[in-house]
């Protein structure tokens, strides 16, 4: 979608030889598209990028662009990361753009508690904005961002969304209203024995399945180090 839009975290520290003559701003695709059928009988990928921009493009037309709507800021951690939802009416799109502030009196960086995150529903005929809502605060949580950077995966009704925050929330399809929120930062004791605790969520979403949901969390770049799998139902079992 963008010209000349090549980065390497390597190419900064190390030998230029096979690296790109210009670095890019780093608004690639990070997270897969998604192929949905519209009402029309056509077809439509729907794709976030990194720059914060989602696109909707017919596959059977050569890509002709459908439509594209700006969610985000975007940057080399920012826009659409790791991947969006649909289901027959809207894609769900969970915003990243984390952003970082330095440490006073250090050379050292955290989160900005302050930036990023929102949970968006775009309609997948014409990518008008269905609802969006807002990150809840970090408040004064250490190491915290309210960025929305890892996949998302849908349930009929329900989105699921970790954050960088450490949490994972349970948003409406209809509303966009959190209806399920856990703190997943605490101690656990676990089924093999191993002492875990939780942090942020990134990269990978909830596995959703068989009447559970499987979730990864702790993250320690951008985020809360944590090491543990945890697994929800719906009767607590």
């Amino acid at each position: 979608m963008l010209a000349s839009d090549a980065w390497n975290t390597a190419c900064r520290l190390t030998d230029r030889t096979n690296c790109a003559e210009s670095e890019g701003p780093d608004f690639d695709f990070a997270s897969p598209p998604i192929l949905v059928a519209l009402p029309n009988g056509r077809r439509a990928l729907v794709a976030g990028q990194k720059s914060g921009m989602v696109h909707a493009v017919d596959p059977d037309r050569q890509g002709a662009i459908l439509w594209q709507v700006r969610v985000g800021k975007g940057g080399i951690n920012g826009g659409v990361q790791w991947g969006s939802a649909a289901d027959q009416a809207n894609v769900y799109v969970a915003l990243s753009d984390i952003a970082r502030i330095t440490i006073p009196n250090s050379q050292a960086t955290e989160p900005d508690p302050s930036t990023g995150g929102g949970m968006f529903a775009l309609r997948l005929t014409d990518g008008q904005r269905v609802w969006y809502k807002a990150p809840p605060s970090c408040g004064d949580r250490k190491r915290c961002s309210p960025a929305q950077s890892a996949a998302v995966s849908a349930i009929p009704g329900v989105v699921f969304s970790g954050s960088i925050d450490r949490h994972l929330r349970g948003y409406s399809t209809a509303s966009g209203n959190i209806v399920w929120d856990f703190d997943t930062v605490r101690d656990y004791e676990t089924i093999n024995g191993v002492p875990a605790k939780g942090g942020s969520m990134n990269v990978g979403g909830p596995a959703i399945g068989g009447g559970a949901i499987f979730v990864n969390s702790g993250y320690v770049q951008n985020g809360i180090p944590g090491n543990v799998l945890l697994a929800f139902s719906v009767d607590g079992k």
